[in-house]
C-alpha cells in the first residue's frame, strides 16, 4: 500500500498530457515506455544502494526529502505558469523525447523523493529479511507495470480533451505537485524539529 501510494499510478496520466499537448500517439507511448523503465530502474538503486549512499555521504533522510520537495516545488512551477516542454519542433534530436521521458516525467514524475525514501525505507536492511526485500521488488515491479498501462490511456483521454484542455491540466497539475512538494517539505521539518528538541 505505501508503494502504490507513493507512486499514484493515476496522476502520472495527466502529468504525461500536461508535458505532451499534440504529440503523436506512438511518440507518446515511447516516452511513458522510457519512463516507466527509468523510473524501475533509479527505485531499484536506490534499493541496493540508497541506504549505503546516504549514509556514506552522512546525509539524513528528512534532508533528502527537503531536497527532493524543493526540486519537485520548482518544476510545479513552471507548469503553473505555462513553460512545460511541449512537442519539439520538426528535425529535433531524438534526445528530446529521451530528455522529456528522464525529466519530468520518470523524476521526479514517478519516482519522486517520496517514492525513493519508501523504497529505502521498505528494505532496511536492519528491520526485513532478504525474502521481504525481493517481496517488495516485486510489488514495486506489479505497481510500475500499472504506471505503464495507466499511462498508456493517455492517448484516448488526449482525444477527448484536446490542447486547451491539456492546458489547463497542466495548470491544475503543477498546483497539485506545488501542494505535494509542499507536504514533502513539512513533514521532513517536523522529524528535523522532532529529532533535534529530542536530541
Amino acid at each position: 500500500m505505501t508503494l502504490w501510494v507513493v507512486l499514484d499510478p493515476v496522476s502520472a496520466i495527466p502529468l504525461l498530457l500536461a508535458l505532451t499537448p499534440g504529440m503523436e500517439a506512438s511518440r507518446r507511448r515511447m516516452i511513458a515506455t522510457k519512463a516507466v523503465v527509468i523510473s524501475g530502474g533509479v527505485l531499484l538503486f536506490f534499493i541496493v544502494a540508497g541506504q549505503v549512499l546516504l549514509n556514506a555521504l552522512a546525509i539524513p533522510l528528512y534532508s533528502f526529502q527537503i531536497a527532493g520537495g524543493i526540486v519537485l516545488f520548482l518544476f510545479a512551477l513552471t507548469m503553473i505558469f505555462g513553460h512545460t516542454k511541449s512537442e519539439p519542433p520538426e528535425g529535433a534530436p531524438a534526445e528530446s523525447d529521451n530528455a522529456l521521458a528522464v525529466h519530468p516525467l520518470a523524476i521526479p514524475g514517478i519516482a519522486g523523493p517520496g517514492a525513493m525514501l519508501a523504497v529505502v525505507l521498505l528494505t532496511d536492511k536492519d528491520r526485513y529479511s532478504f525474502g521481504e526485500q525481493l517481496d517488495t521488488v516485486g510489488m514495486l515491479v506489479v505497481i510500475l507495470l500499472v504506471v505503464w498501462l495507466g499511462l498508456l490511456l493517455a492517448n484516448p483521454i488526449s482525444r477527448v480533451i484536446g490542447a486547451s484542455g491539456a492546458s489547463v491540466l497542466a495548470r491544475v497539475m503543477g498546483l497539485l505537485l506545488a501542494a505535494v512538494a509542499a507536504d514533502n517539505v513539512l513533514k521532513a521539518a517536523k522529524v528535523y524539529v522532532n529529532a533535534a528538541v529530542g536530541g
